[in-house]
């Protein structure tokens, strides 16, 4: 194994959070679990990544408690007897395989449409109303629903803890429930939580404060935030070091261990003058870990590859990437598309064996292997 590599594989600490190694499999929506249930299929897709060498899981996005945070057919929930049940199965898999495992929490918000389960009459939530031929498609979120949804990310935190997960994480990103209260695109509101970017933060910051209270001082809190939006990839919630580090240290102050900085393509530098991507900024303004992500392992950005295409992205050379690591420009490396293709891209990666990489496809978005 060459420096490089090693500096993939060394363990990592943070507190009473002891990870193996500095892979971590990226939070992906896969839609396999009917009902809102983890099943055996689920179970045994996270075993594998983690008896193949990734040090922490962060689950596919997995809905909160409260009737409006789900948008997609299938998605796991984080809320109910049954669906803890088969989380409490999936975590102590990953625990005998050496592994580590954090749920992603997630509220879609005005993303959601009329007709989704698991209430079709339900909207969206989301900063501000819309209205389409007189239908409420979008409800306003009131301050009796911040409280609500506020409470819901706090009880799924705490039923993480209980049946044994490592950590959580917050999904403040891609134009979700967190992310549309950053985002000046969306958050049309004139009261406290809406106008400038630190009006905007309020809501995040209130639920990591929440979520800290919920868990307890030790108990691993990630946030992932990111500049892009599903709505639109060139949206920017700031434009400096400056402005970024304003941003982020109302967020790290609320009781944020680590960030995921989500980006769609990690080797990209965030702002000019400088080569630090997203993870690399944040890691130097706020002195916390951080976590990488975006196209690590493919040959491109993938969302190219995710549209109805035949393209097939190649296993790409890593060095780049390892050096970076190893500079200590970021902590730990979040591998998506590469990873759900290929559980074993860890041990392969290691043992110097890329030639072996599964490329990945469109059809490989079709089953849990």
């Amino acid at each position: 194994m060459t420096a490089l590599v090693k500096a993939l594989f060394e363990p990592f600490r943070l507190g009473a959070l002891e990870l193996p190694t500095r892979v971590v499999m990226a939070p992906m929506t896969r839609s396999f679990s009917p009902g809102g249930v983890p099943n055996s299929k689920v179970i045994e897709y996270y075993r594998r990544r983690a008896a193949a060498g990734v040090g922490l899981i962060i689950t596919e996005g997995t809905t909160v408690g409260h009737k409006a945070s789900n948008g997609y057919p299938n998605v796991p929930r984080f809320y109910g007897e049954d669906a803890l049940a088969g989380w409490k199965k999936v975590v102590d898999a990953v625990h005998a395989e050496g592994g580590k495992i954090v749920p992603q929490l997630w509220h879609v918000g005005s993303v959601r449409r009329l007709g989704v389960e698991p209430d079709a009459s339900v909207p969206g939530y989301g900063p501000s109303e819309k209205l389409k031929d007189g239908v409420e498609v979008v409800h306003g979120i009131t301050k009796q629903d911040i409280a609500e949804v506020i409470a819901a990310f706090a009880q799924a935190a705490k039923d993480a803890q209980a049946i044994g997960m490592d950590g959580v994480e917050i999904h403040g990103a891609h134009g979700y429930l967190v992310d549309q209260f950053f985002w000046a695109g969306s958050n049309q509101r004139t009261d406290e939580y809406g106008g400038s970017l630190a009006n905007r933060s309020r809501f995040a910051i209130e639920l990591i404060q929440a979520v800290r209270a919920a868990v307890g001082p030790d108990y691993p809190i990630i946030f992932r935030f990111s500049q892009w939006k599903q709505q639109d990839y060139s949206a920017r919630l700031v434009l400096t070091p400056e402005a970024l580090g304003e941003f982020l240290q109302p967020l790290s102050d609320a009781g944020v261990d680590i960030f995921h900085c989500s980006t769609r393509r990690f080797w990209e530098p965030e702002f000019d003058g400088s080569e630090l991507n997203l993870a690399g900024w944040t890691r130097q303004l706020t002195g916390k870990p951080t976590i990488t992500v975006g196209s690590v392992g493919l040959d491109g950005e993938f969302l190219q590859f995710m549209v109805n295409t035949d393209k097939v992205a190649q296993p790409a050379k890593l060095e780049g990437l390892l050096e970076r690591l190893h500079k200590q420009e970021f902590d730990l490396v979040a591998v998506g598309r590469a990873l759900l293709v290929d559980p074993d891209w860890a041990v392969k990666v290691r043992d110097g064996r890329e030639e072996d990489i599964l490329p990945f496809s469109r059809e490989a978005l079709m089953s849990l292997v």
